[in-house]
């Protein structure tokens, strides 16, 4: 499969990183990200669910900045404020040439300066759990114009009532929304979620290792 049908600002990227073809998993999961349907993706550290992850949500918003500014586009939901870090650094090899805003937030940081900050506009909000709800629960956060909703290495969704959160906050969002849900395993928690929003989402496996990387 190659990179024809791609964005073509992403395929420079690709490009210059000289990536010349999709590692296994990407050529299964990005297909049904572009086609607009929620997928869970399972695989093991380094089957490539990051940069399939950001390849997708790249596609999917088309490489620039939304003209209404108050709307994220997508949402990814990660475990602790070191993963909106990690990931935000990796969208960052991607996305330094284009207008697109990444906004990381976690509960470390000043809550009304985040409120402030997103309120001015983001593309794409890598965000922990506890933080989205505040953010959402007090106005801060417009979900209208959300494409994609995202639930980075879902493992931690089994700790603490984070399963319940993203299942309360899935019922906020608009039926262009889809979902991407990505873990090493198929575990219970996220499972469950093919009873609600997750009714008719694809699943893509694999346990081919690529890289070191995720």
């Amino acid at each position: 499969m190659s990179f024809k049908k791609l964005h073509p600002t992403l395929k420079n990227v690709l490009e210059s990183k000289n990536i010349t073809s999709y590692a296994p998993f990407q050529k299964k999961i990005i297909p049904h990200i572009k086609a607009g349907k929620s997928v869970y993706g399972i695989g093991p550290k380094g089957a490539g669910k990051t940069t399939a992850l950001i390849m997708g949500v790249l596609q999917k918003l088309k490489c620039e900045a939304f003209e209404d500014e108050d709307s994220p586009r997508c949402i990814i939901v990660v475990k602790d404020k070191q993963a909106t870090w990690d990931l935000a650094e990796r969208f960052e090899e991607y996305t330094k040439h284009t207008n697109l805003r990444v906004y990381k937030a976690y509960s470390e940081y000043d809550l009304e300066k985040q409120r402030e900050e997103v309120y001015h506009g983001v593309d794409v909000l890598i965000v922990t759990p506890k933080r989205l709800n505040k953010l959402y629960y007090q106005n801060s956060l417009h979900m209208g114009e959300l494409l994609l909703f995202c639930v980075y290495d879902a493992e931690f969704l089994n700790r603490n009532n984070y399963h319940n959160d993203i299942l309360r906050l899935s019922e906020s969002v608009s039926n262009k929304c889809k979902f991407v849900i990505l873990a090493d395993a198929m575990h219970k928690k996220i499972e469950n979620y093919r009873e609600t929003f997750m009714f008719n989402a694809e699943v893509v496996k694999t346990k081919t290792v690529v890289s070191e990387e995720n």
